[in-house]
């Protein structure tokens, strides 16, 4: 239209009408006000084409082909490495999990905790050091999406561990390990799918509690920690009463700060067996180890079911305590000490069912490791708990407060404590 305008404008131009003076006049104003009208629309679509071309320069600019959806990095200060800076350069990134154990004995539990000796810390700063992640991932980690499967606490070990996190390919396990304490080692770094997640796809856990046999002795009966041996009939009661706890419960006398109601306090056990006790070489002590495996798992929770666990067996309190526990009235439930407890295992049976078998990814067994793992544990962990028990005797000690405590209801707010100080910063915390 605006080109039809145009041309009327140059006919009108080159072929004058002949008409009297004052028409002319007349006509010469619309004939202007149009060519103005046609100019100005003309840079506006000018002025909307350039626009258009400045967008798409800039959307060059920022994004290539080879790093497609990611924004374009400050380049360096200095010309010439400006010229040669190369988007394809930089380190491609994959999702991948870290497969670790360690000893928690002498760390503030798992996850990282400023000012305090963690598990976390130790990694990280491993990690920044052999180049797995840069400072500013070691300075907000959630940047690389790095996950934990389980948040053991304080004194709380693991023999396997699972971290999920974005990483580089091609990553020396060996140095790594040269850089961490010898009570943390990393197993192996997997592939995994872009959206796994540690924790949220962990199908379930299992942990382990390992104590001296004299802990199932009746509360009544005069023995030796060095001696004791614990006879048949009372490893078939600790069977017993560990059974009552399988099967979905509400767990709300078995956490802290948790009300009947919330529905997060219903939790599935899977299974909860002793299993035969043994004496552990270069000792004369008798130690037996508690098997636990259920989806998850809330803080003081299993400490707890060992600990009322242990006040059935010695005769302190009826079976009946347990089932009570499960109901809506408040008790307070005995906390044994956090030494023995060990994640021992993290299981992923849905992802390996769905991608353990495309071609793409490893399958999430940890089989191929296991050599490592049973290594690792039983030179690390097993060994550090029963040193540390032989020489603090934390569980002989508490033994001694499970006669003072009161097994019937409390009132709200009430907290049995006993002797020792109640440990607060937890242990077996997954949420």
């Amino acid at each position: 239209m605006f080109a039809f305008l145009r041309r009327a404008l140059v006919v009108s131009v080159v072929n004058p009408v002949r008409v009297a003076q004052p028409a002319a006049l007349a006509l010469s104003r619309p004939l202007s006000f149009l060519a103005q009208m046609a100019e100005a629309v003309e840079q506006k679509i000018a002025d909307g084409k350039s626009r258009h071309e400045d967008r798409k320069r800039q959307k060059q600019d920022r994004y290539n082909g080879a790093v497609k959806k990611r924004k374009w990095e400050d380049p360096p200060a200095d010309p010439d490495a400006v010229r040669n800076f190369d988007p394809a350069s930089r380190v491609k990134k994959r999702k991948c999990i870290i497969l670790m154990g360690y000893s928690g004995v002498n760390y503030f539990g798992m996850q990282r905790n400023p000012g305090t000796k963690t598990i976390e810390e130790e990694l990280l700063v491993a990690m920044l050091k052999n180049e797995w992640i840069s400072d500013e991932a070691f300075k907000q980690p959630q940047q690389i999406q790095f996950q934990r499967a389980a948040r053991t606490d304080k004194g709380v070990s693991a023999a396997t561990q699972v971290v999920s996190i974005k990483l580089p390919e091609n990553l020396d396990i060996a140095g790594l390990n040269k850089d961490l304490p010898e009570q943390i080692r990393v197993f192996a770094v997997k592939r995994v799918t872009k959206g796994f997640n540690s924790k949220s796809n962990c199908d379930a856990r299992t942990y382990t509690y390992t104590l001296p046999t004299v802990a199932f002795a009746a509360h009544d009966e005069e023995v030796s920690v060095e001696t004791y041996r614990a006879p048949e009939d009372r490893i078939q009661k600790v069977q017993e009463t560990l059974k009552l706890f399988e099967g979905t419960k509400n767990f709300h006398n078995f956490t802290s700060r948790k009300e009947f109601i919330d529905p997060s306090v219903k939790r599935f056990i899977m299974s909860f067996e002793c299993e035969a006790p043994f004496v552990p070489e270069g000792t004369t002590v008798e130690f037996a180890t508690i098997k636990i495996k259920g989806q998850s798992f809330m803080l003081h929770q299993i400490r707890k079911m060992v600990g009322l666990t242990l006040a059935v067996v010695r005769g302190l309190t009826p079976p009946e305590t347990i089932m009570k526990a499960f109901e809506e009235t408040r008790y307070g439930v005995p906390t044994a000490p956090g030494l023995g407890l060990v994640l021992s295992r993290i299981h992923y049976e849905k992802y390996n069912v769905r991608y353990g078998a495309d071609g793409c990814h490893e399958t999430l067994d940890f089989e191929q490791e296991q050599d490592q793992i049973q290594s690792f544990f039983r030179e690390h962990i097993a060994s550090t708990i029963v040193k540390t028990e032989l020489a603090e005797r934390s569980m002989v000690e508490w033994l001694e407060t499970l006669p003072l405590h009161s097994y019937e209801p409390r009132e709200e707010g009430e907290e049995w404590r006993g002797k020792r100080k109640a440990d607060d910063e937890g242990d077996d915390d997954d949420e």
